[in-house]
This record gives structure tokens, C-alpha cells and sequence, in this order.
């Protein structure tokens, strides 16, 4: 499987999008649409309606690459925010890629401790 760097940025757009769009049209997206800039060190991910598809656009310092994955019978487990963009770790797109709820999964939450005693 096709590995992220852990210091990526990720924003998924949480609405549908017509999955005739390509580069360009999703490059038009992040910017309106999301208020981003298309051509920084993020990953963008976008999902059609019946959520068996997504497409990750990246931009790599001098051309965008355009990933898709298809699901043949099952459906991603799409974020249900209330935002119009969710942002998440690169691990929880490994996640949302392999088709594991992330709404479910919890963590322990982080904590900074100014001392140990």
C-alpha cells in the first residue's frame, strides 16, 4: 500500500463531489471552496455520494498527483462532521483508506506535564 509522510497535512471535504473532476476542477475546489491553497504540503481527499470512491490530490513542488481508489462491494466509513472540512492525521487516512470507522476509534488522550514530580 502506498504510504503518506507523517508530517502531511490531511483535510478531507466532507460533501460529495462529482468524480468527473480532475486536477484541476479539485485544485479550483480546495481553493473556493475550502479556502486552502491547493499547492501546499497537504493531502486533499474527496468522496463521491455512494462513498466506494475517493480521490487524494497532493501537490509534490511542481505538478499535482491525483490518487483514486475504487471499493468493488463495500463503502469508506466517511467522516460524519458537522464542519464542512474534517483534518486528520495521516494515520487516520491510512485508516479511512483501509475502512476502519475513525469516528469509533478513540485514543488516550495526550498529555504535557510541566514536571514528573
Amino acid at each position: 500500500m502506498f504510504r503518506f509522510d507523517e508530517n502531511l497535512k490531511v483535510f478531507v471535504h466532507r460533501d460529495a463531489v462529482d468524480f468527473r473532476f480532475g486536477m484541476n476542477s479539485l485544485s479550483i475546489l480546495v481553493e473556493q471552496a475550502m479556502r486552502l491553497n491547493p499547492m501546499d504540503s497537504s493531502l486533499y481527499v474527496f468522496g463521491n455520494k455512494r462513498r466506494d470512491r475517493i480521490k487524494i490530490l497532493a501537490w509534490d513542488g511542481n505538478g499535482f498527483w491525483l490518487m483514486m481508489k475504487r471499493l468493488e462491494s463495500d463503502h469508506f466509513a466517511w467522516p460524519d462532521n458537522e464542519t464542512k472540512i474534517v483534518t486528520l492525521s495521516v494515520e487516520q487516512l491510512h485508516w479511512l483508506i483501509e475502512g476502519i470507522d475513525i469516528t469509533a476509534v478513540q485514543r488516550h488522550p495526550k498529555r504535557n506535564y510541566a514536571r514528573v514530580s
